[in-house]
């Protein structure tokens, strides 16, 4: 555990593993400490530490951090991430940002492109106003701050429905733990506010784009919005309705997080044209039988394509091929000198 200094006051942060550099943002309100005590968050940390430098920090105003730094607003989050990637010294790196966390990693690739190059969101949208009705915004916001204890609960049911009584709890005592109630509220109602929509097109990291089709606090189709906007994006559907990455089938989450994030295969392999076509459709996050509709070809045919790009490529996932299409167009979209 160490500080460094940032626009939004000291923040604490962490390293474990070895590997390229990546940042995480787990999203709304954090504990350094505490998040390792609930769900598969640990379990789920230290799988990303087997690939990467995995580089953990508080927000503004939570945790272990500054607790006056919320007052920064969205930009002291964002100063907060670059000043601990400072901190690590890490030149190049990628970022993992999770529900509101993704605002922060969206805002950083498409601010510092020269420092951020892989960037993965999961359960985040472009725009906070999109989460939920007005009503219901001020209506959970007045809850937070009103009655922490309830508001807590209330979110826990929000964040992973039909959890069990006991992660209820041990989730809602981990937000309370995080950071008091007005912070937690003016959080909650900062992330509902932030726009980052403009933001997007900036990007030019590869990105892959995680969302679990259930979501029930971050409808898919916010997820899938949020691919469409970012040049080259991956969309990457997941099944379930938890929000919370670490809750439900958090190995899924894992594996095509990191996947995307390695090393990218060879370009040297070569594909052919159908093939191309058919890894385009994957990234693009089709099923196999909604590529067969889209190329007018048996589901079997496209069958067959898939393995053989995964047995050329080596890859053991739909995302190792997103991200091999990815950098294969943009390979492909650069002028020779």
């Amino acid at each position: 555990m160490r500080y460094c200094e940032s626009g939004a006051g000291r923040v604490a942060y962490s390293t474990t593993g070895s590997g390229p550099v990546l940042l995480m943002d787990p999203g709304w309100v954090t504990h350094l400490r505490r998040q390792l005590e609930v769900g598969s968050f640990a379990a789920f940390v230290d799988a990303l530490a087997q690939r990467f430098t995995v580089v953990r920090f508080d927000k503004p105003g939570c945790g272990l951090s500054d607790p006056q730094g919320h007052g920064a607003g969205f930009d002291g989050q964002v100063a907060a991430l670059m000043a601990v990637a400072d901190a690590v010294r890490a030149r190049r790196f990628s970022v993992f940002g999770a529900s509101q966390g993704g605002h922060v990693a969206v805002a950083a690739a498409a601010r510092h492109p020269d420092r951020v190059e892989g960037l993965v969101v999961y359960g985040a949208c472009a725009r906070g106003a999109d989460l939920a009705p007005p009503k219901v915004q001020k209506a959970l916001s007045g809850l937070v701050a009103g009655h922490w204890g309830l508001g807590s609960r209330l979110m826990t049911d929000i964040l992973v429905p039909n959890a069990a009584s006991d992660e209820v709890e041990s989730l809602a005592r981990l937000q309370r733990a995080s950071a008091p109630a007005e912070v937690a509220r003016d959080l909650l109602e900062l992330y509902y506010a932030t726009d980052v929509s403009d933001l997007l097109p900036l990007i030019r990291a590869r990105t892959a784009v995680l969302h679990r089709e259930g979501d029930a606090a971050a409808a898919f189709a916010l997820g899938r919005h949020l691919a469409a906007e970012i040049p080259g994006a991956v969309l990457v559907p997941l099944p379930g309705d938890a929000h919370l990455f670490y809750y439900g089938d958090w190995r899924a989450v894992l594996e095509a997080a990191a996947e995307f994030l390695a090393p990218a295969v060879a370009m040297s392999v070569q594909l052919t044209p159908r093939e191309v076509d058919v890894a385009r459709l994957v990234a693009a996050g089709l099923t196999n039988n909604a590529i067969a509709a889209e190329l007018r070809i048996s589901a079997r045919t496209v069958d067959t394509h898939v393995g053989n790009i995964r047995g050329k490529l080596g890859a053991r996932s739909r995302a190792q091929v997103a991200a091999w299409i990815t950098q294969y167009d943009t390979e492909d979209a650069t002028p020779d000198p």
